[in-house]
């Protein structure tokens, strides 16, 4: 039996944490048969999931899996107690739902969630700054551990690990034992205009994927215009895959050979007014149906 990979649909589609009011009508057993529809193994939780027991009635009716939440830390901000006592809550909360890793961004000076241009404005740390955060994702990635989790970092634009660079800077310097990497195709693209150098470079330290698509005729107008971070998913820049410009096939081929095993969620922010969700939920199914699954049959050792 080869290593599994899980295909799971985030829940950003629907409903968006940044953005309460769009999608607010969409609710959590809505969001869950969607998924359930389009063919999905799980996903991730959202804000505005309720509490373990009512969430894993609502898993186990449509045989669902949770593979993660995000978790904004401010260990440089705000001190290690506190992003320990927060994160601990977090795990908690992940433990009871069976998920699989806890998805860390640090939000210290983030421009994600502001109208600040996120293409020229983003934050840089100093090297103490630096120091914090690497010593407290090594301390958090310990806490996870003690809850059957792994603590995978999420590189994002408009934070202060956002570039290539700067993930380097965060691998060379966290301990590869507690400390893993989230691999997402759309965040290191606007990034850095390219997405197969990091994969390639960091595969040991993947241990979570978000395929996120871009429409590249829409990045540019939201780079011209300067747009924030929320306007420009707001104009449609994330898509899901095959609906944008990245060849989700040469990915999915070098996580194969690699032996990946975990989860693959697609991911795309938009306005579910615009991008009806199970609309582009099942846009991506057929693409990874025809494109990516064929894949599969010929990489040797290799379930799905």
């Amino acid at each position: 039996m080869g290593n599994q990979i899980l295909w799971g649909m985030a829940p950003i589609g629907w409903r968006n944490d940044d953005i309460p009011e769009i999608g607010a009508g969409n609710t959590l057993q809505h969001l869950l048969s969607d998924i359930v529809v389009a063919g999905f193994q799980g996903t991730e939780v959202g804000g505005f999931f309720p509490e373990p027991s009512v969430l894993n009635k609502e898993l186990g009716l449509r045989n669902l899996k949770i593979a993660g939440k995000w978790f904004s830390s401010y260990i440089i901000r705000d001190g290690m107690d506190s992003a320990a006592e927060a994160f601990h809550e977090h795990c908690k909360y992940l433990q009871e739902v069976n998920a699989s890793v806890a998805v860390v961004s640090e939000q210290t000076y983030s421009v994600q969630g502001t109208s600040e241009n996120v293409f020229l404005t983003k934050p840089f740390f100093t090297d103490q700054e630096w120091s914090l955060l690497c010593s407290g994702l090594n301390e958090l990635g310990k806490i996870a551990e003690t809850y059957q989790l792994k603590l995978v970092y999420h590189h994002h634009m408009g934070t202060g690990v956002q570039t290539l660079a700067e993930i380097d800077r965060l691998m060379d310097h966290t301990d590869a034992n507690h400390v893993h990497l989230l691999y997402d195709t759309g965040h290191i693209f606007v990034s850095d205009g390219d997405y197969m150098t990091l994969l390639m470079k960091h595969r040991d330290r993947i241990k979570h994927v978000h395929f996120k698509d871009v429409r590249e005729n829409a990045l540019t107008e939201c780079s011209k215009e300067g747009l924030s971070f929320l306007q420009s998913f707001l104009r449609g820049m994330f898509t899901v895959p095959g609906d944008g410009c990245i060849d989700f096939t040469e990915v999915y081929a070098y996580l194969l050979e690699t032996n990946y095993s975990g989860w693959i969620v697609i991911e795309a922010e938009q306005d579910p007014a615009v991008a009806n969700p199970l609309e582009y939920a099942l846009i991506a199914r057929n693409y990874i149906n025809k494109k990516l699954l064929v894949q599969t049959y010929t990489e040797k050792g290799n379930v799905v």
